[in-house]
């Protein structure tokens, strides 16, 4: 290991520290009331669905803090926070839809239009409480599908501009409460990533096992077609069997190699939960901590996707688990955090002939947080016919993520306007209110 790696193994390339777990007493308050944010020309509209029950701001020791989960892949937003109330959703998908709720793996029904993916069954306490909230077709105004500049845009804020240097959570540091410690943010990878890249320290703590390789292509439906056709001994059938083979074989280190460079390094969420109990437990003593990321990757799913069980949903169950699992290790810290789970783009509306989805547009933004006003789905719902697609293929988005990314940061981290100005500095100011997005 030369002294470059060394050091971005420690995490101080770059910024970073070693993760020594301190508890120390918090401070703050989380604002309360309805502020306004001067900019967000695509700022979060009027709520669409859900009206959740009032309830009774919750207590926490006082210091705000923001987690940010990025999907790293391109996770497919329509079968996370599911129409299953518009028939052209089915239409568009006839085998990797998610069954309408009281069928067979179906939805878990929101609003009685949206569902969310029976996998994430250990989020549903949270939507009932008003704890999870969703902003649907939101997203960057950037058309990339590449996966590393639609990454790369997100982690510094910046859509389109390849020459920002630094990442928007480690430009929001600038902006923290002064503290004589290292650990007010914490990266959960062996690298600092591109969103704390900067001027400012954030820690690296080490994952609790290692990066998996992505499962191989299948295509059930051409073997059920032509496998009972040449299923016999003669040559055309041994021919067909080898062939088939060397295409499974070659298809599936494609996909390994395309899927590791979707990943960008982001490890599998099989395992996820060992990783954010152990960042739950750290910020929830040491209020000390304002920021943390983690990256989750493997949802790049161009094949064999899955509907209500299959590849998909076999990340998302580990995923809602691992989030589930964070919230409660943080204890009474959970009413003073906002978890906001964000992917750099959205998939294609249309499954493919692979019974998958390719790289799309619009997606959907995920928040939990204790004094999140949840139980609702925030956004304007573009809708799913020809001439409201992205380009005629993708969802499309009504929501610019610097809009939510802002509101979070002024209304929970107490950030200025000025300052946010800094930390996207080319978003440009609105006049649209915020949404009342806290109690």
């Amino acid at each position: 290991m030369n002294r470059r790696h060394f050091l971005r193994y420690l995490g101080a390339a770059g910024s970073g520290a070693i993760l020594v777990p301190i508890g120390l007493s918090g401070c703050a308050v989380v604002p309360r009331g309805d502020q306004t944010i001067s900019r967000a020309s695509h700022a979060p509209g009027q709520v669409a669905y859900g009206s959740p029950a009032a309830r009774a701001h919750a207590q926490g020791d006082g210091a705000p803090r923001m987690v940010v989960v990025f999907l790293r892949g391109a996770v497919d937003g329509l079968n996370v926070v599911v129409p299953h109330g518009d028939p052209l959703y089915y239409q568009a998908r006839p085998t990797i839809a998610v069954a309408p709720p009281g069928q067979a793996n179906g939805a878990l029904d929101l609003t009685g239009y949206f569902g969310l993916h029976p996998a994430l069954q250990p989020l549903m306490p949270y939507w009932e409480s008003g704890q999870l909230a969703f902003v649907h077709a939101s997203g960057s105004p950037d058309g990339s599908r590449s996966h590393f500049e639609a990454q790369d845009y997100m982690e510094t804020g910046t859509p389109g501009q390849h020459n920002t240097r630094d990442g928007w959570l480690n430009r929001l540091m600038d902006y923290l409460p002064a503290e004589q410690s290292p650990l007010q943010a914490i990266n959960v990878g062996s690298a600092t990533p591109r969103i704390f890249s900067g001027h400012n320290v954030a820690a690296n703590l080490q994952t609790g096992r290692e990066a998996a390789r992505p499962s191989m292509i299948d295509q059930p439906r051409w073997s059920q077609v032509f496998d009972p056709l040449y299923g016999g001994e003669d040559a055309l059938g041994k021919a067909y069997r080898d062939g088939m083979a060397a295409r499974k074989q070659l298809m599936a280190e494609i996909n390994s190699q395309e899927q590791q460079m979707a990943n960008n390094g982001a490890p599998l969420p099989n395992g996820l939960s060992m990783d954010t109990a152990r960042l739950g437990r750290l910020m929830r003593h040491d209020p000390r901590i304002r920021l943390a990321f983690l990256a989750v990757g493997g949802w790049d799913t161009h094949a064999g996707q899955g509907n209500g069980t299959g590849k998909l949903a076999g990340g998302l169950a580990p995923l809602g688990t691992g989030l589930a699992t964070l919230a409660r290790e943080l204890g009474p810290a959970f009413n003073d955090t906002v978890i906001v789970v964000m992917s750099e783009f959205g998939r294609t509306f249309r499954e493919n002939g692979n019974g998958g989805t390719d790289h799309g547009h619009g997606n959907a933004m995920w928040l939990m947080g204790g004094n999140l006003r949840g139980g609702k789905i925030y956004g304007q719902w573009p809708g799913l016919n020809q001439t409201a697609l992205n380009e005629g293929r993708d969802l499309a988005i009504t929501t610019d993520f610097r809009a939510v990314l802002c509101a979070l940061s002024e209304r929970h981290m107490r950030i200025s306007d000025q300052a946010l100005e800094k930390i996207f500095p080319q978003y440009a100011a609105g006049s649209k209110g915020v949404p009342a997005l806290f109690v």
